[in-house]
Order: C-alpha cells, then structure tokens, then sequence
C-alpha cells in the first residue's frame, strides 16, 4: 500500500513541479523549453517544437474562427502516424474540444457506433479512409470534416508526389463524395501566425475519449482528463527518467498514436524534448527495417509479436543499434522468448509494463535499472494497487487474484455509462481490472491471466460478443460463438464456432462476411463448423468449453 494518494481529478504535487494544469499548459513548456529541436518525424519530414507551436495554434484559431465546435465539444482523430496527428491533437485541445481517438483501421459500422457513442461534432480524418465516413456521416451529429493526404505537411515537390503516390501507385484513396470537408492543409495555413483566444478549461475536464471493449462487446469511452493524463506522463517521467541516460534521442515509435499505449508514450518523449519517429505501417516489415537503417536509435516502443517479426527477419540484424538504451513493451504480455530473442539480436534488454485504457494506460513499468524479466515491474508512484481473492480479501505474497488499481491516473468512469461505471469500481473506489494478477517477494508485479473472455490479437484488444454479433447477421448462420486461440505471431488469433443450417456454408463464406462488416485482426483466421454448442442449464454458451471441451458442464 502506498503512503498516500491525491484527491480525484488532481495531479499530485510532488511530481508536477511544472506547474501543469492542462495539456495546452504542457505544450506551451515543451515549445519554449525546445523550440527548434525536433518533435515528430513521418514520411521523411521532421516537425519541430515551433512548427508544433504554430501550426496547433493555427488549427485552433481555425475551429474557434469558423466552426460552431464550443469547448467540452467532441472531435474525432482518425489518423495514421504522420505528423498531422500532434498537430491536430493539441490544436483541438487548445481549443478547448474533447479529442475521440478513432482507430484508423474500422470499418464504416465500427465508426458510426463510436462517432455517435461520443456525439462528436468534428472529424479529422486520412484521405484513404473518408469512403467510410462518407457512408455513416448523416447518421451522425459531425458537421465539420477535415481532410488530409500523407504529404500534406510536406514542401511542394514531395508534397505532390507522395500524394500521387498514394493515391494513383498504391490506389490507397478510394473515391468518396464529402462535398463541404475541408482540406486540413489550407486549414492550417489560413490562420498561420495567428493564436487563438484562451479557453477556460481546469484539469479535471475530460481531454479525451479512449475507446475500448466490454465483456458485452460495446465499444465504451474511457473518460480521461487532463489530470488522469498529466498525471501519468509525470509518473511516466519520474520512473523512466535514469541519470546520464538520454533515452528520448530518438524514439522509434511504430505503435498507433490513437492507441493509449503509444499516446502518452509521446507525450512523455515529447515532454522530456525528445525525439519521435513515427512509423505510418509497421506491418511492412521490410519498409519497417529500411527506415530504421536511416536512424542511429536510443529507444524502441513496441510490443510483442513485433519484437518477434523483426527479429526473425535477417535483414534486421544490418540495423545499427550501437546507440539504442531502451526498449519499451507493453499492450500485451512479453514472452521470455520475445525478450531472450531481442536481447539477442540488438543487444539491449526490454524493459516491461502493465495498464489499461482506463488507466491512461500505465499501472506498473519495471524500473530501467532494476528490471525484473517477466514481471510488470512495480507500480507507479502515487498508484495503489490491491490484489483480491476470490472472497474479496486481499491475497498474500505470491498468491494470484484480481488486479484493483487506485491512482490519479484512473479515468473518471466510461462516458454516458452510469450502470457499468459503478461496476468497474469497488465500493472504496478502486478499479476492477479484470485481469488475474500476482505480487512476489520485492514487490514486483506479474500478470497471470484474464479474467474476461477478451482476446488479445498482436497488442488489439477483441471481445467476442461483438464478432458474434455481426456473425449472427448471417442468414446462414444458427448459432456462434468466439474464441481465441494461441498463435505463434500474433499471440491469440480469433477462433469461431458455427452451427448452421445450410451444409454448403464454407469457412471462407464466413470470413468474407467478417470482413466487410469488421477491421481485419478481428476476423476469425479459423471457423469451425459444429453440430451444437455447450451451453448452461438456462442457455448461456459455454466459452470456456470450447476451449477445454473435455470439461463437465458446471
């Protein structure tokens, strides 16, 4: 247990000796502390602090001077890893908005549910997604629509080209009608130059809306303020911070900044004056490696099934890590394998920590010097956590339970959610993780298992009612149920049960009908065909019976 902790909504004192507030009163110090150093890279183009300065502020002009968007309004980010994200972020934040994270990867259905789930009034959105937005935007309340292109930030001869690229190479922009969006770059240079007027907002206002699952499949908003997120860089800072080491060089950042995960890691990089390499694809591997090949690292942000396919690319081993003092995992469990495999090939340890969307995100890291392999390390300052039993006591000494967390770092409750807020809490206000957890002898966390049903694909959370839902759609389709099951790369691959009526029904046909209707990690890489599926004494399917099959009916 720990000493003390900070009231709710409050950022504690004896780590904000900054004098935070606000996030905008973040990126005011990062700007005038490190003006001309550079902050984000993408594309081949760096952004430095005062580009950062500017051009947020122009966007933020821009929303206040021509849209009806009012401070605590909702703006939804839907963008790869370019340099256009920051930008966007903090000018929104300026502006006094509640950002919306949006996976960049959903389908048009996926979209709808979280642009109305939050009420956003806005969208920034990648060129190559806007087809989707097209087919849900009447049905939601978004009225302003920006647009952007890869090199939109870019001087004019690679600005063009790279947008040609895209768009007529690789064929990556479908067509889409939005008559009244508006392009993101003549946003920006509109009001270059010029600063917006002050918003009132405090620390306890809700910054940002970060989607995630349920055990009933609805995506929910974690309700996080600038409290919760400041408080979490700080905690961040003090722990990583090593004296001597600089690990903020140049930070190899290839995990989606709309992911928590990834998003306060750069704010954390960026607060310390480093340096950000964003990687728009980490999936091609082979562009991966090569632009690595361009940068003399000191950091790597990633995960593991990442750590893995790297490593056992040969080309790989060509890269330069003679500088590199810090790997960074999280977002799933590191395999001890993943860890000796990457020690191996680079020659630096992975330094492991644990949390959630709802604790923005980190609950433990272990410390760089004193990391405990296989552990989450401990937990951050000002964080209590409780370990409990199945009887609600606290477990002993090595001894597993469910994880409860308790910090400034833990989000306000899930957004318009009253009923299932409360449940996520216990009733002295700890959050209830739901994953199985254990503490050893120095103190050191490890996470055991889950407790849910949720499936963990290559870092991406997955929860099975929802593909059971669009799976029940079907008209071929009786009965379902959802899965995971153990993968060499991605961790856990989704595994579908099909009872159907129709023999001639084929995996592929279920797949197919997946994938228009899901993004692609969420769709069943294996369909098994059965004649029922076991089920409790009042009709609930029995999940846990499909994965040990050999087991009675309780």
């Amino acid at each position: 247990m720990v000493q003390s902790l900070p009231a709710a909504d409050t950022i504690p004192a004896d780590i904000n000796h900054y004098g935070f507030n606000t996030i905008p009163d973040v990126l005011t110090y990062i700007c005038r502390e490190y003006g001309p150093k550079p902050a984000y890279t993408s594309f081949g183009r760096t952004l430095d602090f005062n580009e950062l300065d500017r051009l947020s502020a122009a966007f933020a002009v821009y929303l206040q001077k021509e849209t009806q968007l009012q401070p605590g309004d909702r703006v939804a980010i839907q963008l790869p890893n370019l340099i256009q994200y920051p930008v966007v972020l903090y000018g929104a934040l300026r502006a006094g908005l509640v950002v919306v994270n949006t996976n960049p990867l959903y389908t048009a259905k996926e979209m709808e549910h979280q642009f109305r789930d939050s009420g956003a009034k806005a969208l920034i959105i990648h060129k190559s997604m806007a087809h989707n937005a097209e087919k849900i935007i009447d049905n939601t309340d978004i009225q302003d629509v920006f647009v952007t292109q890869v090199g939109d930030l870019h001087g004019f001869v690679k600005r063009n080209f790279l947008n040609a690229a895209v768009k007529y190479l690789k064929k990556m922009e479908p067509s889409f009608s939005l008559p009244d969006a508006i392009p993101l770059r003549s946003a920006l240079l509109k009001y270059l130059g010029e600063t917006p007027h002050n918003v009132s907002i405090s620390s306890s206002d809700v910054a940002v809306l970060q989607y995630t699952g349920g055990t009933t499949g609805v995506s929910k908003g974690a309700v996080l303020t600038h409290a919760n997120l400041i408080s979490n860089m700080l905690q961040a800072e003090e722990r990583l911070t090593v004296p001597g080491v600089d690990w903020t060089e140049t930070v190899i950042s290839p995990l989606p900044l709309y992911h928590i995960y990834a998003f306060t890691v750069a704010q954390v990089v960026s607060l310390l004056g480093g340096h950000s390499v964003l990687i728009p694809n980490p999936r091609d591997i082979p562009g991966f490696i090569k632009e690595l090949g361009k940068w003399n690292m000191s950091t790597f942000v990633g995960l593991n099934t990442l750590f893995v396919a790297l490593c056992n690319d040969q080309r790989f081993l060509n890269v330069d890590f003679s500088n590199l003092k810090f790997t960074a995992s999280g977002g799933m469990a590191l395999t001890h394998a993943a860890a000796d495999l990457w020690k191996e090939k680079t020659g630096c340890e992975i330094i492991e920590g644990y949390g959630l969307t709802e604790t923005s995100p980190a609950v433990c890291f272990n410390p760089p010097d004193a990391n405990s392999i296989g552990t989450v390390g401990l937990p951050m300052l000002h964080t209590d956590i409780r370990i409990i039993d199945a009887d609600g006591n606290d477990a002993q000494t090595g001894e597993p339970g469910e994880l409860c967390v308790k910090g400034p770092q833990v989000m306000k409750g899930y957004w318009n959610r009253k009923a299932e807020t409360a449940s996520a809490f216990t009733d002295d206000g700890y959050f209830i993780t739901g994953d199985i957890a254990m503490i050893d002898e120095k103190g050191y966390y490890r996470i055991v298992d889950r407790v849910k049903d949720m499936i963990i694909v290559s870092g991406f959370n997955v929860y099975p009612n929802e593909i059971e839902d669009i799976l029940a759609e079907h008209p071929d389709i009786t009965e379902c149920a959802v899965i995971g099951v153990p993968d060499p790369k991605a961790g856990e691959v989704v595994k579908a049960f099909i009872v159907s009526h129709d023999s001639g029904l084929k995996s592929e046909d279920v797949q197919q009908w997946c994938k228009a209707r899901l993004t692609g990690y969420k769709v069943p890489k294996q369909v098994e065909f059965v004649e029922d599926l076991p089920k409790s004494n009042v009709g609930k399917v029995l999940r846990r019976l499909l994965k040990t099959p050999d087991k009675d009916v309780a």
